[in-house]
């Protein structure tokens, strides 16, 4: 019996292993980018704080700014990905980010317990991030399908705090809070899986969706911790 590989075989499994050795490239550049973003996203943090810069930047004047930034930046993000300015201009998006999300954790630092909110913010966002990860790795269904079903769910979830920033409802702000990790959580699991499958190969485009992914549901949680366990003097 002749066992030996035939020609199209020997090309399978060569097509196979630089799939994969693809799908590990964008996966590792990917995890190395996002832990680099933390760095403009924790200085902008610093900088809104000690400067209050955003203070300011409250009801509707503040959801304009936030909201022209974002999308400005994130539209620069995907024209620039194939280039060498795409991480730069990543890096100033977290930036921006950080800036935006200083507000909210002034608020949380005023609160006598507000430092151990932030870590606990911090720590369950983290848990969040190693189980989607671990569940990704795992599950071998398709999930290609629920991206359809998460993005009308943001587009809500958007419209729902638009209307929010105006009403001002603190019950409101829970049950957005509430649905808002619910949907990114998902949503992070969906990037993952999708990384893994190969069904994104660039890895600022895939370090941009995680981001947004890990942002929503840290800013969720502290809003819930501040809300619900908030100390004051």
């Amino acid at each position: 019996m002749n066992d030996r590989l035939t020609t199209p075989d020997l090309v399978a499994g060569q097509g196979s292993t630089l799939l994969g050795e693809q799908r590990h490239r964008v996966l590792r550049n990917t995890y190395w980018l996002l832990a680099l973003s933390m760095l403009p996203t924790v200085l902008g943090a610093w900088i809104g704080i000690q400067t209050g810069i955003t203070r300011s930047l409250t009801g509707g004047l503040g959801l304009m700014v936030f909201m022209a930034g974002a999308f400005g930046f994130m539209f620069a993000i995907e024209k620039t990905k194939n280039s060498a300015t795409g991480v730069p201009v990543l890096l100033a998006f977290t930036f921006f980010m950080g800036l935006m999300l200083s507000r909210l954790i002034a608020m949380v630092l005023g609160f006598k317990n507000g430092s151990e909110l932030i870590m606990m913010a911090f720590g369950g966002t983290a848990g969040v991030f190693f189980v989607m990860a671990s569940l990704a790795s795992i599950i071998k269904r398709d999930l290609s399908g629920l991206g359809k079903w998460l993005f009308v769910g943001a587009l809500v979830l958007m419209a729902g705090a638009i209307i929010n920033v105006f009403v001002a409802s603190t019950a409101g702000v829970m049950m957005i809070s509430v649905l808002a990790i619910g949907i990114f959580s998902a949503f992070m699991l969906y990037d993952l899986k999708r990384i893994l499958d190969g069904g994104e190969t660039n890895y600022i485009s895939a370090t941009l969706a995680l981001y947004l992914d890990l942002f929503n549901v840290f800013q969720s949680l502290l809003a819930l911790l501040g809300i619900a366990g908030g100390e004051r003097d």
